[in-house]
């Protein structure tokens, strides 16, 4: 089982808030994590009891009597696949209320039940949230990086690129495989190949109907394949409408179905002007990049051959990984794009809790000129002190100053353990 960064943080969380909520997409390793966490209570004055809504007898119970099924669980408890009975929540707020117990309740769930009506603002104050994702690179590697920290740390770290190298021709491997644990098991591409239609043709059909009554499965399918094809692009739906000849009604109800099933996900634009930052488009990736390469019908081999597409599902790889990394971070940021009004772009902005900003451009080559750089620095001088560094993470082999605050990088960098200093 490869480790999971995130388990520090799950441990903190439950230390001090009654109901963790950790989320993410199937197969991603929630119930490993789960039961792990269970095995290594046994015996212990606070042992966790597991039960799973995956089993048929323990929903029925859940589904027939909410109240009754939380008081005959032993506290503390983990809930797995929580959101197959979401008429749990009210009852679970009612126990925390009587018994406000930090650890109380871990609840794991491969659709987003925030997502449903009421259930955040019923556990609001009392719960937290965490999400796990497909293993980023170096949870593969076995390394816990940081790359986010050492963009924001005073200096930055420029003497690790050798041991950080990564060949193209490994990158865009790493990009077909992504990071779902039984795909990496799998040697055989047509057995990974076989493994993603069932994978999405299964959480389809059996996640979707806790969330919403949707009949048009085989739509909802064909809609993630077309999005696939569009990771890493701009996301306007009035345009996704009417190229792909699909209602804007249908579109309104399907996509964020998709997102809450944590298939995609979506980038904001940033703005120094806040208001803007709800009107812009964001930009649309697929959760996993191994996925995204299969919806598109892409392997490593077609990947070298087809730089555009190469390119796009590059920076949705990258932007994928700086995601995981934000839900473990020593510096904890949110993520935007960013596009000027003269039409400069950054893939990936990172902003942190003191307004402060680091930058990440992502281009598929071993060099790297001065037009690369005009979007970083556009926006270098669009915030002045409040821009800490940007980056272009490039398949090059050397660290390299481009200017004020500005470096090239290489992208395997991004998931190297020793950078902080």
């Amino acid at each position: 089982m490869n480790a999971r960064t995130i388990y520090t943080e799950l441990m903190e969380a439950l230390a001090d808030t009654p109901v963790v909520f950790l989320r993410g997409a199937r197969q991603t390793g929630k119930t490993t994590l789960a039961k792990k966490l269970a095995e290594e209570s046994s015996g212990s004055e606070t042992s966790r009891q597991y039960i799973s809504l995956d089993s048929a007898t323990a929903l029925a119970g859940a589904l027939e009597d909410p109240t009754g099924f939380v008081q005959e669980l032993k506290k503390p408890v983990i809930i797995d696949e929580a959101q197959r009975a979401s008429a749990l929540m009210l009852t679970i707020k009612e126990d925390v209320d009587r018994e406000r117990h930090a650890g109380r309740y871990l609840l794991t769930g491969s659709a987003n039940i925030l997502a449903l009506p009421g259930i955040a603002d019923s556990l609001a104050g009392r719960m937290a949230v965490l999400t796990l994702y497909p293993l980023s690179q170096g949870e593969i590697a076995g390394t816990r990086e940081d790359f986010i920290q050492a963009l924001f740390q005073k200096d930055f770290p420029i003497a690790n690129a050798e041991a950080a190298s990564l060949t193209k021709e490994a990158l865009l491997e790493a990009m077909a495989l992504g990071g779902y644990p039984e795909v990496l098991s799998r040697s055989n591409p047509k057995r990974r190949a076989a493994w993603f239609d069932s994978y999405i043709t299964t959480l389809v059909e059996r996640d979707i109907r806790d969330v919403a009554n949707i009949q048009d499965i085989s739509g909802l399918i064909r809609l993630l394949r077309l999005l696939g094809v569009r990771s890493g692009t701009l996301h306007n739906q009035a345009e996704l409408s009417r190229s792909v000849g699909v209602p804007a009604s249908t579109l309104s109800r399907y996509v964020p179905l998709l997102e809450a099933l944590f298939l995609i996900w979506f980038l904001p634009a940033w703005s120094g002007n806040l208001g803007k930052r709800r009107v812009k488009s964001p930009k649309l990736h697929v959760i996993d990049s191994g996925l995204a390469c299969h919806l598109c019908g892409a392997n490593a081999e077609r990947l070298a051959d087809d730089s555009i597409m190469a390119g796009r599902l590059l920076e949705s790889f990258v932007a994928g990984e700086l995601l995981k990394q934000s839900s473990w971070t020593e510096h904890p940021v949110a993520l935007y794009h960013y596009r000027s009004q003269g039409g400069e772009e950054v893939d990936v902005v990172l902003e942190d809790r003191a307004g402060r900003v680091a930058a990440v451009e992502v281009k598929l080559s071993a060099s790297v000129s001065s037009h690369d750089i005009k979007g970083l620095a556009s926006l270098r001088h669009a915030l002045d002190d409040h821009f800490v560094r940007g980056v272009i993470v490039y398949t090059g082999q050397e660290v390299m100053p481009l200017g004020d605050r500005l470096f090239a990088v290489p992208v395997g960098m991004m998931f190297s353990e020793s950078l902080h200093g």
